[in-house]
């Protein structure tokens, strides 16, 4: 049977098209990696006949929005700026069918292709974590119809998109008056991106992660299924969706639970040079019910005016006294901590402040107030955020430590492994696991209450001192180490593995439960191929 000229002639231009787009990609996959990663990390190169096979179905997809080939260096790039997996192609939907379609399109080619499938919000993964070497990138903000849809009343929530950012989110309900339970440090994160991880900040003690206060997920999973799900339907997937790491599915959108927003906040920090006054205090503040919404900590090693520093943004409460106040040499660790109110209760808010700060036992010439509007309390660190995108590496680490062994690590690590906190912030603060939502794909630690840890450092890759690269490196393996060796009951928070015993020691008893889910939502390991848990080849062999 002869075949329609018009359909040789579409079949030639599809043929030039990937001679060309083969040409000028060999050049450009050259320096395509740049993670020391084992085992998942050099992904086998495409045969040309896969790579053929891939460009040319996937070009012929019917979509609402769109697939390019080209230039996609940004879509092999993260905040991390350490790794560079260069994608076959990134996906602009327009609608949930777009993502479904891909996916399903994927799954039913099965061994035959080794496409992968990566969600990507606004590139702020740290390992790579959201590229798909050689795959498909899904640009997840282009996902934004159907548009945000509150309910008020009782129970208010909105349902939004999971690629709409969460500083969008706050914005459009403070018109309403209302605002999320729960928050990230960073509002600038997609709502899908902090839900298949957790998103803690310093409300998590009150209201749980973020995850806790999702009501409903739509989710595309590795076959390209659009399922609904929440406690009461698909339960199962619900739960291993929220922390699960982008493993099981693409969530695609989200219901939201909200409350009555404030309109301004009293922010506050004092500082304390002993450790174990510190986090009692920090622990106390976390098990009462006259308490502050906001409760944090930094450390600070051997910085030389902290104080002085905090003055652009904080009033001392006695200006004398914190002048005369020296931070250089010294590891102190700060409490950082914040009410929120409405103006009209200004003189209460005030008395209770006063009332909870008396039972506390910091060091009394450090106390420094400021007041801030709500929305420039949540997006206070979005400045700095911008800055640290400036040719710059941040292998930041973030580790969960219980609190029956939290001196042991801070006596260890704090002056001692780490002599400096000049390369970027180190957060400490407490959370009740209790609050924490059952049954997810969350890993913490087994005791109640346990320690979020970050040490947030920017390093430049070129440097060979103690702000480059390799030192800060060394200095979280070290840290690393100490952890294991000591058998601490350490839990790392975005976490990273090189190989699949590592994972299955990370997830512990919840393993099983985990690699169940993945062979029932996902069995072909389409997706996120970044998180290195489980491989596209094995899971073709398995089929």
């Amino acid at each position: 049977m002869k075949l329609p000229s018009h359909f040789l002639f579409k079949q030639n231009d599809l043929l030039l098209k990937l001679l060309i787009f083969i040409l000028c990609s060999c050049s450009s996959n050259k320096n395509k990696l740049c993670c020391n990663y084992h085992q998942f990390a050099t992904p086998a190169v495409s045969t040309p006949s896969s790579f053929s096979l891939n460009y040319l179905s996937l070009k012929q997809l019917q979509l609402e929005g769109y697939l390019k080939f080209d230039n996609l260096e940004h879509a092999a790039k993260d905040f991390g700026n350490r790794c560079h997996f260069l994608p076959l192609a990134v996906l602009y939907p327009k609608s949930v069918s777009d993502i479904s379609s891909t996916i399903k399109h994927v799954f039913e080619i099965g061994s035959k292709t080794d496409l992968t499938v990566a969600a990507r919000g606004h590139g702020h993964s740290l390992e790579g974590q959201a590229q798909a070497y050689q795959g498909v990138v899904i640009s997840m903000e282009s996902l934004q119809t159907p548009a945000m849809k509150f309910k008020t009343g009782e129970l208010p929530y909105v349902d939004v998109s999971a690629g709409e950012l969460w500083i969008n989110i706050l914005k459009e309900s403070l018109k309403l008056g209302l605002a999320p339970k729960s928050w990230t440090d960073y509002l600038h994160l997609t709502v899908g991106g902090t839900l298949s991880n957790a998103g803690i900040s310093g409300q998590a003690f009150r209201h749980g992660p973020q995850i806790n206060n999702v009501q409903q997920l739509e989710v595309v999973t590795g076959k390209g299924e659009v399922i609904t799900c929440s406690e009461e339907q698909n339960a199962d997937l619900f739960h291993g969706v929220l922390g699960g790491l982008g493993q099981f599915g693409i969530i695609t959108r989200a219901r939201i639970a909200l409350e009555t927003a404030p309109k301004q906040v009293k922010w506050i920090r004092v500082l304390y040079s002993d450790f174990s006054i510190f986090s009692n205090d920090q622990e106390h503040l976390i098990s009462t019910q006259d308490t502050f919404d906001y409760i944090e900590g930094f450390v600070t090693i051997n910085q030389t005016g902290l104080l002085n520093n905090w003055r652009s943004a904080f009033n001392p409460k006695d200006p004398v006294l914190a002048s005369n106040f020296s931070s250089e040499g010294r590891v102190l660790f700060c409490l950082e901590i914040a009410k929120y109110f409405n103006p009209e209760v200004t003189d209460s808010i005030d008395q209770n402040i006063d009332v909870i700060l008396s039972k506390l036992n910091y060091i009394r010439s450090t106390l420094f107030l400021s007041e801030v509007s709500y929305t420039e309390f949540l997006d206070r660190v979005h400045v700095s955020e911008m800055k640290l995108q400036e040719n710059v590496s941040h292998p930041w680490l973030n580790l969960l430590i219980p609190k029956s062994r939290i001196l042991e690590f801070a006596q260890q690590v704090f002056g001692k492994i780490l002599t400096d906190t000049s390369n970027g912030p180190l957060l400490i603060y407490p959370v009740n696991k209790s609050k924490w939502r059952k049954g997810t794909s969350m890993v913490t630690p087994d005791e109640d209450v346990f320690y979020l840890i970050a040490f947030l450092s920017s390093a430049m890759s070129s440097s060979t001192g103690n702000d480059g690269l390799r030192h800060i490196l060394a200095q979280s393996k070290r840290i690393l180490n100490f952890c294991e060796e000591t058998n601490i009951g350490m839990k790392q928070y975005l976490p990273n593995y090189k190989t699949k015993e590592e994972w299955k020691d990370h997830f512990g008893h919840q393993w099983e439960a985990f690699a169940r889910r993945k062979s029932t939502y996902d069995p072909l390991a389409i997706l996120a191929p970044g998180q290195r848990i489980f491989r596209r080849a094995e899971a073709c062999e398995q089929q």
